[in-house]
């Protein structure tokens, strides 16, 4: 008998784990801005804040702050740091996650397609879990077009990402195409549409993501 008890708490916390996560192909939107500062003619401050709807689009669920410094060290690399304050929604509370990370970035081109390749390593830590790293690396492609006087310029790029420290595994891949402008001289945009692939439980969820991206540079 007293299996029973500890049965059903185990389908509770399921149903509660599941009730928790949006379902596969659900559609979000995410939006972002960025403020950059230009400290001398190699490196700059960047100030970011990015707010996400999820559950077609119906439920806020996530907020970030992000403050970073970034150096160009050689003409195709950059290197950088910064923080990352995350609010997530987690069974109907926002949780605290810390993150403070690395980046560096080579940059190249070829017959003019350019190409940005980043590596970035985050040290995760959790009010609500145990502490992990996580190593992501994204490859951006600029295609070598630009339409209209906003300079209208395609892009692709791809971002997988690789925990460790507890659980070593591949657990997230986003791919995504959008176009990059700059509505004036000094504010930039970016919409894009983004297919998110994440590892869970209950195996890969997939999720299609509408994004817009504001950046002024001081």
């Amino acid at each position: 008998m007293r299996k029973v008890p500890v049965l059903t708490t185990g389908l509770v916390l399921a149903v509660l784990n599941l009730a928790s996560a949006y379902d596969d192909g659900d559609f979000q939107v995410w939006n972002t801005d960025v403020e950059e500062f230009k400290v001398d003619e190699n490196s700059k401050i960047a100030l970011e804040e990015e707010f996400r709807w999820g559950d077609n689009a119906n439920e806020f669920y996530y907020h970030h702050y992000d403050a970073g410094f970034f150096y160009n060290a050689r003409e195709y690399l950059n290197l950088g740091g910064g923080y990352r304050h995350i609010y997530e929604l987690k069974k109907g509370k926002f949780k605290l996650e810390s993150e403070p990370y690395l980046t560096a970035t080579l940059s190249g081109g070829l017959k003019g397609l350019k190409f940005d390749d980043r590596s970035r390593l985050e040290y995760r830590h959790f009010e609500y879990q145990a502490d992990s790293w996580r190593y992501r690396n994204k490859i951006t492609m600029k295609l070598p077009w630009k339409f209209t006087g906003m300079s209208i310029q395609p892009y692709l790029s791809d971002e997988t990402f690789f925990g460790f420290g507890g659980t070593n595994q591949f657990n997230q891949n986003r791919l995504s195409c959008g176009l990059a402008m700059n509505l004036t001289k000094d504010i930039k945009g970016e919409v894009y549409y983004m297919l998110q692939s994440a590892k869970s439980s209950a195996g890969w969820v997939d999720t299609n993501v509408l994004g817009t991206k504001l950046k002024i540079v001081f």
